[in-house]
C-alpha cells in the first residue's frame, strides 16, 4: 500500500471493486499519511479513526456478500468543516461553533455515503469559510498560502492525503487554493448539489466546490451529489444527466472563447498572462479551436455586486451570534459582518438586479463556445500566510452561478503551481468536463510537490 497516496478516485474505485485493494488497508494507509504529513502542513480539525477503520471494514463487508458497489464504494473522502456529519463535530474552525455537533448528515454527505465513500474526516477552513487566513500551510512551499477558505481540502488532496475533498465557494474558495495546490477544483452551477445541512456564507451564492486530482474523479463526485432536493430552497429542480457519458460525448477537440483582454489579463501578472497565451496555443497545436472573445459590459459591475451581496447575506446570518459574541471573531470577518448590517436594503436590491441582468450576459456568452477560457488565478500562491490570496478570476462565475473548473497548467518561475479556468453554461458540467478532461489530457500535467510524491 506504498503509493496508494497516489490513485485517483476512479482508480481506487475500480480496484476496490476488483478485489485488487481492501478499503481496511487503503483507509489506514492514508490515515498514517495524514499522521505523517499533518503537523507541517495543518489541513484537517477532526478524524475518527475508529469510525474511519469502521466504516471501511462495513465496505468490505458489503462487497463479500455481494452488495453492487456505489460510485465511490470503500474510498475516502474529506470534509471541509462547515458540512454537517452526524455526531461529529463541525467548527467551521470558529470559537462560536466549536462544541457544535450535528445530529445529522448535510444532504451531499448522505449521499456520499449511499455511494459507498468512507467519511475521512472534517479538512480545516477559514473561520466561516470567509477571509480570515486558517493554519494550514502550502504542500509546494510553506511560506505561501494554499489559499481559502477550502484550504484544508485542497491541501489535503495536493499532498495524498485524500483521494478527493469537499470545499465551498461563495467567491474563489474553490478553485483559487485548487489552482494554488495544484489540483482540479470544479464549482458546478448554483444548485445543482444541495447545500443543506452547510453552514452558510451567502444563500444566493454559496456553491458545494469539489476537489480532486484528475476531471474525471470531479465527474464522479458530482454524479454521486448532484440532484434536487426540496430541504434546500435554492436546489435546482432538474433532471441529472450521466456525467460520463456526457463526457464521452464532448471527448474531441472542443471550441474554446479566450477571454484575453481586459478583466482577466489586465488584473493577471505578465507571468501568467504568457502562460496562459501559451497554454492556448499548446491547445491550439492539440487540435482545438481558440477564438478570442470580449466580456460583456455588465462585467464591470459584477466584482462590487458579488461583494454587497454576499456581505449582507453573511450578516444575516451571524447577526444573532455577532450581537452577543462580536469580539469572537476574526477581525476580516467581523469587518465584512460590520459592513453587510450598514448596506441599505436598497442597494441590496440592485445588487441583485444587476446580478440576474449579468448571469444573462454571461450565460450568452459562454453558449457561443464549448467553454470559456481564463487563467485561474492572477498570479501563483502568494508568499504572505496573511492572506488567502485573489479571488477575483472566481468571483465572476460564482455570482453568475454558471460552472467552472480549474485544471492545472505548468509550474511558475518560482516552482509554484498555475492553472487554466474553464466555464460553460448553466447545468452543462458533462460538456464543461469533457472539455476540460480532454484539455488536461492534451496539456500532459500532473502536479505533485516533491515533499508528497
Amino acid at each position: 500500500m506504498a503509493d496508494s497516496h497516489t490513485l485517483s478516485v476512479s482508480e481506487a474505485a475500480e480496484q476496490i471493486r476488483q478485489g485488487q485493494l481492501s478499503p481496511s488497508a487503503y483507509a489506514e494507509a492514508l490515515l498514517e499519511r495524514i499522521d505523517t504529513y499533518e503537523p507541517a502542513l495543518q489541513a484537517w480539525v477532526t478524524i475518527d479513526r475508529e469510525e474511519v477503520l469502521d466504516t471501511a471494514r462495513q465496505r468490505e463487508l458489503q462487497l463479500e456478500s455481494g452488495e453492487t458497489p456505489g460510485w465511490l464504494h470503500g474510498v475516502p473522502v474529506g470534509l471541509k468543516d462547515i458540512f454537517y456529519t452526524a455526531g461529529m463535530k463541525t467548527t467551521a474552525c470558529s470559537r462560536i461553533y466549536a462544541d457544535f455537533v450535528p445530529d445529522y448528515d448535510a444532504t451531499c454527505v448522505a449521499r456520499l455515503k449511499e455511494a459507498g465513500a468512507v467519511i475521512l474526516g472534517k479538512a480545516v477552513t477559514t473561520e466561516f469559510a470567509t477571509s480570515d487566513p486558517s493554519p494550514t500551510r502550502n504542500p509546494w512551499n510553506r511560506e505561501h498560502t494554499p489559499g481559502g477558505s477550502s484550504s484544508g481540502s485542497s491541501v489535503a488532496v495536493a499532498s495524498g492525503m485524500c483521494p478527493a475533498a469537499l470545499g465551498s465557494q461563495t467567491g474563489g474558495s474553490t478553485c483559487r487554493p485548487a489552482a494554488y495546490n495544484g489540483i482540479v477544483g470544479l464549482k458546478p452551477t448554483y444548485g445543482r448539489i444541495s447545500r443543506y445541512g452547510v453552514i452558510p456564507v451567502s444563500w444566493s451564492l454559496d456553491t458545494v466546490g469539489i476537489l480532486v486530482r484528475r476531471v474525471t474523479d470531479a465527474a464522479l463526485l458530482l454524479q454521486a451529489m448532484a440532484g434536487y432536493d426540496a430541504n434546500d430552497p435554492g436546489s435546482a429542480n432538474r433532471p441529472v444527466p450521466d456525467y460520463r457519458r456526457e463526457m464521452d460525448s464532448n471527448a474531441g477537440p472542443p471550441r474554446l472563447g479566450l477571454l484575453n483582454k481586459g478583466y482577466f489579463f489586465d488584473r493577471a501578472t505578465p507571468e501568467v498572462r504568457q502562460h496562459t497565451e501559451a497554454v492556448a496555443g499548446q491547445l491550439a497545436q492539440a487540435g482545438a479551436v481558440i477564438e478570442e472573445l470580449e466580456l460583456p459590459e455588465s462585467f464591470a459591475t459584477a466584482p462590487d455586486c458579488q461583494r454587497i451581496i454576499m456581505n449582507v447575506e453573511c450578516a444575516a446570518f451571524h447577526e444573532e451570534f455577532f450581537r452577543h459574541r462580536a469580539d469572537e471573531y476574526g477581525p476580516r470577518l467581523r469587518a465584512n459582518i460590520e459592513m453587510g448590517l450598514l448596506i441599505p436594503s436598497v442597494t441590496y436590491l440592485q445588487a441583485q438586479r444587476l446580478r440576474r441582468q449579468f448571469r444573462q450576459d454571461l450565460t450568452g456568452l459562454a453558449q457561443r463556445v464549448d467553454a470559456l477560457l481564463t487563467p485561474a488565478t492572477p498570479a501563483p500562491a502568494p508568499r504572505d500566510l496573511n492572506t488567502t490570496g485573489d479571488a477575483a478570476f472566481q468571483a465572476p462565475w460564482t455570482s453568475a452561478g454558471l460552472p467552472t473548473v480549474v485544471i492545472p497548467s505548468g509550474l511558475s518561475e518560482d516552482g509554484l503551481p498555475l492553472g487554466v479556468q474553464f466555464a460553460a453554461p448553466p447545468f452543462e458540467e458533462g460538456k464543461l468536463l469533457g472539455v476540460a478532461r480532454w484539455c488536461e489530457g492534451a496539456l500532459g500535467v500532473d502536479l505533485r510537490p516533491a515533499d508528497y510524491i
